[in-house]
């Protein structure tokens, strides 16, 4: 076996299949009128979007974008594309007063560095805030557009854009998205757009992964889908044993996200 980009090999046609069958399942098993989710113009949710509007019919899907002063132009107007291109109903939500009312009640200063990543994540829960509040007024679903390379790594905040009722692309790496984006006729320019989540300006994935998804996600199939050891995912990719160590540290140092929260079972009074 050989740890190289050809492991992450799937079938689009059979991935598709099964995906919209998963979510058409749980969003009828639950007596749900349609879903809702974040379109930020990247390409977690533009997939999710395409694949909810087959799923379900495009007059059952809901997009919220919800930018800020310092979200680029361009992801707004690509979030705006794609939901014409699929025909669904959005909403847009600017977030910039809500989180200068978090600032001013915690009497803190967003230009403190030492705040940037708490701030990055009250930004990321008054998101999940106000799709809840759609879900909510509509009996409609929150659905996570997270992928399983940000699920591994904890790249997602919780009870933020980890908050969600379900997941239809869990199951799928960064790189896997991107092709299914593609097969599915996502534009390129969404497909392909370098990560970034915007929860600070200029946010960017390099600037707490000190890998891209091309090599990253390989790594990640290496330690967790064929469980090898350390030493031998760095021997197989050429990536250094100290990146394949510290993105295992990652993972396992964001365990909690991924469980629900612990409690006392079975206690006798």
């Amino acid at each position: 076996m050989t740890l190289n980009k050809n492991i992450l090999k799937f079938d689009p046609e059979k991935t598709t299949s099964k995906t919209i069958e998963f979510i058409r399942k749980f969003v009828d098993d639950v007596n749900a009128s349609g879903v809702v989710l974040g379109l930020s113009g990247g390409v977690d949710s533009s997939l999710t979007a395409a694949l909810c509007s087959q799923a379900l019919g495009k007059e059952n899907v809901l997009g919220i974008l919800m930018p800020m002063a310092f979200t680029p132009y361009d992801d707004t107007a690509d979030a705006l594309e794609l939901a014409e291109k699929l025909g669904i109903r959005t909403e847009i939500v600017n977030i910039d007063d809500i989180c200068e009312a978090f600032i001013k009640i915690l009497k803190i200063s967003s230009d403190d560095i030492k705040l940037r990543i708490p701030l990055a994540n009250i930004r990321a829960r008054i998101r999940m805030v106000i799709l809840y509040f759609y879900a909510n007024a509509n009996n409609y679903l929150v659905v996570g557009t997270g992928d399983r390379s940000e699920a591994l790594i904890g790249y997602f905040t919780k009870y933020g854009d980890g908050g969600a009722d379900f997941f239809p692309i869990r199951h799928l790496y960064k790189t896997q998205v991107r092709e299914l984006a593609i097969y599915l006729g996502i534009p390129a320019k969404m497909a392909l757009k370098p990560s970034s989540p915007q929860l600070y300006p200029g946010h960017k994935l390099t600037d707490e992964v000190p890998l891209d998804y091309d090599k990253l996600d390989v790594l990640l199939a290496g330690l967790f889908d064929y469980r090898l050891p350390t030493e031998k995912v760095s021997e197989m990719t050429g990536i250094n044993h100290s990146i394949v160590n510290a993105v295992l540290g990652r993972h396992n140092n964001t365990e909690h996200k991924r469980r629900y929260p612990p409690m006392i079972e079975n206690f006798n009074y």
